[in-house]
């Protein structure tokens, strides 16, 4: 016996025979991947490596088309909560533990992907290799393939995220803005860089996300790589001095998190599934706080560390190796927790776990947006029907309902400004704005006026 469902919310709907053709379409290109990866000789592994990749995007784009062509604009939950993909069902604990373990080998054992030291690279890595010589006339590695993967991800996901928020203008165009910086700054300009044997340098990367620009190895290769090492070291010292606070004042954070950071564009593209999964609890939001600010103070330490004994030639103070402290931190903030669990964790913690917990440029970011930045989100008390959209869909774990209840304006460190929390709103309630307020008073109290029966005079 069949069972339809009479809701219109429909949460279990089941899949049309068009997404079903497209889902097959993106696991064909990843069943080339798979077996590329197992030694499987192509006899020209460039257009098969070109097919795969084709078929991924045509695969994940066409579901996308399928799944949101006939909604009515406006965004909907299409049944996140039951789906085992979205809900940490068991999709979603395979899709994390199979996430976690490509990291894990990208990290610690790229010899299983097939990079070779003193030989042609082999597997997975070899596959890439006719696409690495193509654009920087060289054989790539397990970090060409981790590019090549993550910015195809961020610009067919991208196209899926536009597709399913095309009603809100604000989405089109930062989901637009991240694909482009993404491409051409995070993945084509430092290839093409390394072609003509440059330094090359991720221009919308510093400190302290780039958290080794002020190793002692990448200042010397700067300083000695004549005019243009010269600019990117300044370019680096003009983004942390002058281009991030500027502005952050008038846009806040968004300006980076939402808008640029390839970081923030995997989580809202790719990960956009997930954001639902965030937690807004009380004990999350301490944890958060001790854990993010954490790392920054670190960050900072660190970096102390490393340029004191930089220009003193000392390779130590007060008894610490700066060498070392620098080594283990690399290791856990830009291994571990950015990589394995910044991204292994979408499915179970959601998609903004590496910037709710351990980016150190969130932190930064975010004091300054808090105390010294322009941007808010208002809110208009008066409208809200306590529907919980907002907070549902918030991927920092903050409780926009609370805030939108009261009539109070959301200024919080760990807002991003993607502004999904507008979007999804059925009274437009909340709207991002950068108005000149008082800094000092960002909130405005809740004003209620009682009025008694005898004080009120009905005239017929």
């Amino acid at each position: 016996m069949i069972e339809t469902s009479m809701s219109f919310s429909n949460p279990h709907p089941q899949l049309t025979w068009s997404q079903r053709l497209a889902s097959g379409i993106g696991a064909l290109g990843l069943l080339i991947l798979v077996v590329a990866w197992s030694g499987a000789d192509f006899g020209r592994p460039g257009l098969w490596l070109t097919a795969s990749l084709l078929l991924l995007s045509l695969g994940t784009v066409w579901f996308a088309y399928a799944t949101y062509r006939g909604h009515p604009e406006g965004i909907k939950n299409n049944g996140v909560w039951f789906n085992r993909l979205t809900n940490r069902g068991l999709w979603g604990w395979c899709i994390g533990i199979i996430i976690t373990g490509l990291y894990i080998l990208l990290y610690f054992y790229p010899g299983l992907l097939g990079l070779r030291q003193d030989e042609p690279n082999t597997g997975l890595i070899g596959f890439f290799d006719h696409l690495s010589y193509w654009l920087k006339g060289k054989p790539g590695g397990q970090w060409f393939v981790y590019g090549t993967l993550y910015t195809l991800a961020i610009l067919i996901f991208g196209i899926k995220f536009i597709w399913k928020y095309r009603h809100n203008r604000y989405q089109i165009v930062r989901t637009i803005s991240v694909m482009f910086f993404q491409l051409c700054f995070a993945f084509l300009l430092p290839e093409l860089m390394d072609r003509l044997n440059q330094p090359s340098m991720d221009l919308k990367n510093m400190w302290p996300l780039n958290y080794y620009f002020f190793f002692d190895w990448n200042l010397d290769k700067l300083l000695k790589d004549g005019h243009l090492g010269l600019f990117l070291f300044g370019w680096g010292l003009a983004m942390i001095l002058v281009v991030s606070p500027v502005l952050t004042y008038f846009f806040g954070k968004r300006w980076y998190c939402s808008w640029v950071c390839g970081c923030g564009g995997l989580a809202e593209t790719a990960g956009d599934p997930f954001r639902h999964l965030s937690s807004k609890s009380l004990k999350a939001w301490k944890i958060e706080r001790w854990l993010i600010y954490g790392v920054l103070v670190f960050a900072v330490i660190m970096t102390l560390l490393v340029i004191y004994t930089y220009l003193t030639g000392q390779g130590s103070l007060l008894f610490i190796n700066s060498y070392v402290i620098r080594e283990w931190y690399g290791f856990f903030i830009g291994a571990i927790f950015s990589g394995v669990i910044g991204v292994g964790f979408y499915p179970i913690l959601g998609s903004r776990v590496w910037c709710r917990f351990g980016c150190p440029m969130a932190a930064m970011l975010g004091l300054q947006q808090k105390f010294f930045s322009r941007f808010r989100i208002t809110t208009n008390g008066g409208q809200c029907i306590s529907c919980g959209n907002c907070s549902t869909y918030c991927e920092m774990g903050i409780d926009v309902r609370w805030y939108a209840q009261r009539g109070q304006n959301v200024v919080r460190a760990s807002c991003v400004g993607c502004g999904i929390c507008a979007a999804v709103c059925p009274r437009g309630v909340l709207r991002l704005e950068n108005g000149k307020v008082d800094i000092n008073q960002r909130t405005e109290e809740l004003r209620t006026i009682h009025v008694r029966r005898e004080d009120v005079n009905i005239h017929n």
